[in-house]
């Protein structure tokens, strides 16, 4: 199997006078977060919310940058998230692709929104009633 790429248009919603910055992001849906590298943080004018300890793929660990919001968006979708600063590539991970209900399909190494939901982006939720 291959890598996935997504095109995305990655913007700051705070400073809405700045051009999103457009990527090929890796989709990953082992990785959870959105990750973009530094050059990218810079360009979105991103501040700093806090510092994250992350575990790499080597099993290392590392303090990073978490910045936000951003605004994420894929063909008719978007999504608000944090991201965590490092890697020289956008990574896609699991939380902004089911934010936006993606779907990956490995065999034709491809990402598209949900065909069963193709105009709004549908989450699965558990809903409690009161028992009377």
């Amino acid at each position: 199997m291959g890598h996935v790429f997504a095109s995305l248009e990655l913007s700051n919603p705070i400073k809405e006078e700045l051009n999103p910055v457009k990527v090929n992001a890796l989709a990953d849906t082992g990785a959870l977060m959105l990750c973009i590298p530094e050059h990218v943080a810079n360009q979105l004018y991103l501040e700093t919310e806090s510092t994250r300890e992350v575990t790499v793929a080597d099993g290392s660990s590392k303090k990073v940058p978490y910045v936000g919001p951003i605004k994420v968006k894929f063909e008719n979708r978007t999504c608000f998230v944090g991201a965590l600063v490092l890697g020289d590539e956008v990574l896609l991970g699991a939380v902004p692709m089911e934010d936006m209900d993606l779907v990956v399909n490995p065999s034709k190494r491809t990402i598209t929104v949900d065909p069963e939901s193709p105009n709004i982006a549908h989450a699965r939720v558990k809903y409690l009633t009161k028992a009377l």
